[in-house]
């Protein structure tokens, strides 16, 4: 849970919009959690996605998938148990992940 507090914490402080955490462990085997948030520029996108590597990196978490930089729509990076998908605006309404993992338990944040 504490890769879960480091990230959202680190999002906020990026001013990342409608950011949600979700608890997977009982949906899927993909991972434990999932992080999803929006960005109102691609700008905002990779800033927010490097502040996060850092940080984690910072606090000894190692990144072990990323995609997406490049694309910058929808980035996508794998902390194994923890999966963040970083979105702009328009690409989060679309894909809608919140309703297809409906069945996920909403975390409550705690932000500062």
């Amino acid at each position: 849970m504490e890769k879960v507090q480091i990230i959202v914490q680190t999002l906020y402080d990026k001013k990342a919009k409608d950011i949600v955490a979700l608890d997977i462990t009982d949906v899927t085997s993909l991972g434990n959690y999932f992080i999803i948030c929006s960005c109102s520029s691609t700008t905002q996108l990779r800033a927010c996605t490097d502040e996060v590597e850092e940080k984690m990196k910072e606090n000894g978490y190692d990144l072990s998938h990323k995609e997406g930089y490049q694309g910058g729509t929808w980035i996508l990076m794998d902390y194994n148990d923890v999966i963040v998908h970083i979105m702009l605006e328009e690409t989060r309404e679309f894909y809608s992940l919140e309703k297809l993992w409906s069945d996920a338990k909403t975390i409550e944040l705690d932000l500062k």
